[in-house]
This record gives C-alpha cells, sequence and structure tokens, in this order.
C-alpha cells in the first residue's frame, strides 16, 4: 500500500507524523473544541491507517474503500482517546481503525443481511471452527445447532446468507487456454430444449381442435374446473364433457 502514491487523492508520500508527546497536546486541545488540533491530530496519524490496511490487501475490497473506512475508525479514536489511561494513542487508534475495517468487511456483500442472520452466522462459524478442532472432521449443521442453541436449520440459513456471492463467469477449470466457467456447470432441467419443442407441439396440436374442444380443455385444465362444473357451464351433460374431453386428448396425443 506504500507503494501507492495516491489513495483517496491523498499523496501518501508527504504524510507527515508527530511524536507521541506532541499527540498528547493535540488530543488535550481537541478535547476542549480546537478544530485545528483535531484536524492535525487526524492528518498525523494517516499513515496508521495505511498500516493497518495491508494486513486486509488480500481481500477483495477496494483499498481506497478499506483507507476511507479506516480513518473512520481514526476519528473515532481521536474523539474518544481517554488522556488519563496510561496507553499509547497509537496502540488505542490502531484497534479502532482495525475494528472498523472488519465491521465494513462483514457488512459489506451485495445482498443485505439482517443484523440478527449475521450474528447466527458468525456464532455458527466460531463453533465451527471449535468442533472441528475437537472432532478431526467437519462438523454438521446438526452438530453445531446443538452446541448454540439454534435450530439446524437457522444456522443453514444463516450460513448461507452471508456467503459471497459467485460470478457466473468466474473461471472454475483451465486447460490449454480453455476455461470451464460455473455457467458451464449449471444445468435447467425444467426450460430444456426437449421441453420446449412438446410445448411447440402441443401447441400446434391444440390449433387443430374445434372449438368446443378447446373450450373445456380450457376450462378443465387451466381453469381447474370438475366435468360437473364444465357441463353446467356450456350446458351439455357431464358425460358428454368426458366423452369431448377424452377425445380432444387422443387427438392431441396422435399428433404429439
Amino acid at each position: 500500500m506504500y507503494n501507492k502514491v495516491e489513495i483517496c487523492g491523498i499523496n501518501t508520500s508527504r504524510l507527515e507524523t508527530v511524536p507521541e508527546s506532541e499527540k498528547r497536546v493535540l488530543l488535550g486541545k481537541a478535547r476542549a473544541g480546537d478544530r485545528s488540533a483535531r484536524e492535525k491530530m487526524i492528518n498525523a496519524n494517516l499513515k496508521l491507517v495505511l498500516s493497518v490496511i495491508q494486513s486486509f490487501s488480500s481481500r477483495s475490497a477496494c483499498a481506497d474503500d478499506l483507507f476511507q473506512v479506516g480513518c473512520i475508525g481514526l476519528i473515532k479514536a481521536v474523539d474518544n482517546f481517554d488522556l488519563t489511561k496510561d496507553v499509547r494513542f497509537s496502540t488505542y487508534a490502531v484497534a479502532m481503525i482495525i475494528g472498523e475495517i472488519r465491521r465494513f468487511l462483514r457488512d459489506d456483500t451485495h445482498i443485505r443481511v439482517s443484523r440478527s442472520v449475521r450474528e447466527t452466522a458468525f456464532k455458527a462459524l466460531r463453533m465451527k471452527d471449535r468442533l472441528s478442532a475437537e472432532l478431526a472432521r467437519e462438523p454438521t449443521p446438526e452438530e453445531i445447532a446443538e452446541k448454540i442453541a439454534i435450530p439446524a436449520r437457522e444456522v443453514v440459513a444463516a450460513m448461507n446468507a452471508i456467503m459471497e456471492p459467485v460470478s457466473l463467469y468466474e473461471p472454475v477449470y483451465n486447460e490449454n487456454g480453455d476455461s470451464l466457467y460455473v455457467m458451464d456447470q449449471i444445468s435447467d432441467k425444467v426450460n430444456t430444449d426437449e421441453n420446449w419443442i412438446t410445448d411447440i407441439a402441443v401447441g400446434e396440436a391444440v390449433k387443430k381442435l374445434s372449438i368446443r374442444e378447446k373450450k373445456i380443455l380450457a376450462l378443465r385444465f387451466y381453469a381447474g374446473k370438475t366435468q360437473t362444473e364444465v357441463s353446467k357451464e356450456i350446458g351439455i351433460s357431464q358425460a358428454q364433457v368426458s366423452r369431448i374431453e377424452k377425445n380432444a386428448l387422443s387427438k392431441i396425443r396422435s399428433e404429439l
């Protein structure tokens, strides 16, 4: 991150620092309402933010985003640091910056997940790690649920909810320059070519039926009416409805 000259429009090669003794003076003035001292204190510790976000460089989040979030943690540290405590400001600030970044990474999902679901998921993940070490194998959702006293279905739903979405165009295998993508492994068992052809054939067969046959089939299979209800609606006996329906279905089968 230090090699990046500009981040969020800030020239990182020109960031200044101040000694610890001066930090306490600036913090005292900032606490008394001196806005220029507060601003100087924040600017003098931006390198702390840069040093922290290096440990998160492997995450998919943009460095600029992490820097901005880290700055929020720094500002909170400046505003809340207790001068009566025998603690270095940098020690306190680093913890605040890391906490803010972790909170951002936890919440920065493509799909908004409620806080209660996230809490359930992270509780389950912690227990999963613990059980994996104890059992020397992957624990089942039921085992995790029993330990944290939450129904297994809620554990599974929560853990699935925080999973990072995967692009359909993400390559999962490469060989000799040819890539196999996620979408290549997904099959649609409903909208297949065979089903499309069948739908077209049925449509063509229905076109050859008489108006009365079409109406009876529509009332029976689209409106969901019984043969008795159909007979009352079109003014014929139930036996006639049954015969016309059977003949119409036979015609469709023969066409297919």
